[in-house]
């Protein structure tokens, strides 16, 4: 005798409750795991039992959802570079001119990290494994998405862009998004003799403005510094319809 539909589904009904509970679970321990980071000084090690008490769970219970303690910081380090990278990601958009769209990007991070040191210092000590660390995939998550809005200005821009050229595009958008990360944290790290946070986005902005600037124009492209961009792009549109 066959078993009936219902008899099928139910297991994987239950199946599917469990996978809920468990993810829900686990993300309510880093939750907990970073309300307690944010807590400490930059750098200062988190002890389990903190987390457990903040979590109001035992640690036998964190560890039934974590392999073990290097397992869960793994986690919460994701859940912090993907937090970074959600706030960022909608920064880089074609409102405004060049400038301004670095100064946002900029900004919106300098900002972050000035409210969150010690989530940054989590992110910025992701340690070297044979895979892509969650800092890692971070940043490269930006870096596409400012690779993306690079090619499609040249492209419409009528850059004369050779194989080479185009591809090196890539790993100088993440070198770009590297050097900005490094020098928030390289200033974070400077206390008290540190530039204010305006001081910091103006440079920051200005240097990869001059970068981009550069490149455009040794590739025989002029970049408007006052210009919106979609004006920008309609009026190059617009040359290559009517040529």
């Amino acid at each position: 005798m066959s078993v009936p539909d219902r008899a099928v589904e139910r297991p994987d009904g239950r199946q599917a409750r469990w996978d809920r509970h468990n993810h829900e679970r686990q993300q309510h321990i880093v939750d907990a795991a970073i309300a307690v980071i944010e807590e400490n000084e930059p750098g200062a090690h988190v002890h389990l039992q903190r987390i457990a008490d903040r979590a109001g769970l035992t640690r036998s219970v964190i560890y039934r959802h974590f392999a073990d303690r290097a397992d869960l910081d793994r986690a919460v380090r994701t859940a912090v570079v993907d937090g970074l990278s959600d706030e960022l990601l909608p920064a880089v958009a074609l409102d405004g001119t060049i400038p301004d769209i670095i100064e946002r990007v900029v900004s919106r991070y300098v900002n972050w990290a000035l409210a969150h040191p010690s989530l940054h210092r989590l992110a910025e000590s992701d340690p070297a494994t044979r895979t892509a660390g969650p800092l890692q995939r971070g940043l490269e998550r930006i870096s596409e998405q400012v690779m993306s809005v690079v090619v499609t200005a040249l492209d419409t821009l009528g850059a004369p862009l050779s194989d080479d050229e185009r591809a090196m595009i890539d790993p100088l958008a993440f070198g770009l998004v590297g050097a900005v990360f490094s020098a928030v944290r390289r200033w974070l790290v400077l206390g008290e003799d540190r530039p204010p946070a305006s001081v910091l986005v103006s440079s920051l902005s200005d240097s990869v403005w001059y970068l981009l600037e550069g490149h455009a124009r040794s590739l025989g492209v002029d970049l408007p510094r006052d210009q919106p961009v979609q004006t920008l792009l309609e009026q190059a549109s617009l040359a290559v319809d009517r040529g």
